[in-house]
């Protein structure tokens, strides 16, 4: 599959997702400025992890109105996939292609921590490869992390199922101890109704290789590419 990296000033991870997604899982992979009018041929956006903008005013608030997120919402809109972690997370949300909205952490601290994450659907692009329920060790790194939707919004993502995955602890137990940063019903990824943006406050790109500390990224990097191959194979018949 083909992969576009946007770059977005203050970002820092996105050699880190670029690195990962070509040289460890072997996809083709290119970047996105954030002043780029047109986008080209890919399977798969990602709006890496990082400080756009500074996080001046709210987290993702000005880097939604950059001249890429245009052409991404066309995309999104014509079915593409879009992942986003992190600070994209939040993009998403400002650009309002996912729902809810990222608070500070309940402690009123950066957190920079492993945690654990339960997969809530495994029939998404993201985790076609995991197992319902399987549990990943993944790193976290942020502020703005605790995710709130107001009473009906948090009601109806629950119940179209738009929650990915949730804050759990090793056995996969869903538990406000297990919570790093306050974030409703321990949401750590959603995804939109249609399913194909979709995004998460760890990090995968961090935790892709033993190296550092856990390979479990790697369940959504395969996931991803077994989803490409999947409609090659699909259009070929």
């Amino acid at each position: 599959m083909k992969i576009g990296v946007v770059i977005f000033p203050g970002s820092n991870c996105d050699h880190d997702t670029y690195y990962v997604a070509k040289e460890v899982f072997g996809q083709e992979c290119v970047f996105l400025w954030h002043r780029d009018r047109t986008l080209p041929e890919v399977d798969l956006v990602i709006l890496p992890g990082g400080f756009s903008y500074g996080d001046y005013l709210r987290c993702g608030a000005i880097a939604k109105f950059s001249a890429i997120m245009d052409r991404i919402r066309q995309f999104a809109a014509g079915g593409g996939l879009v992942l986003g972690i992190c600070n994209g997370f939040q993009i998403l949300q400002e650009a309002g292609l996912l729902p809810g909205v990222m608070l500070r952490n309940r402690g009123l601290k950066f957190i920079c921590d492993f945690v654990h994450i339960r997969v809530e659907r495994n029939d998404l692009p993201a985790t076609l490869g995991c197992r319902q329920r399987q549990v990943l060790r993944l790193p976290i790194a942020h502020n703005e992390g605790s995710f709130y939707a107001d009473p009906e919004l948090l009601a109806r993502i629950e119940s179209n199922r738009q929650v990915l995955f949730r804050y759990c602890d090793g056995q996969g137990n869903v538990s406000d101890e297990a919570n790093p940063n306050g974030s409703l019903h321990n949401i750590a990824g959603v995804a939109n109704e249609a399913g194909n943006v979709f995004a998460l406050m760890p990090h995968p790109e961090r935790a892709s290789e033993m190296a550092l500390g856990s390979d479990d990224g790697k369940y959504l990097f395969q996931s991803l590419a077994q989803w490409a191959e999947n409609r090659i194979s699909a259009s070929a018949q």
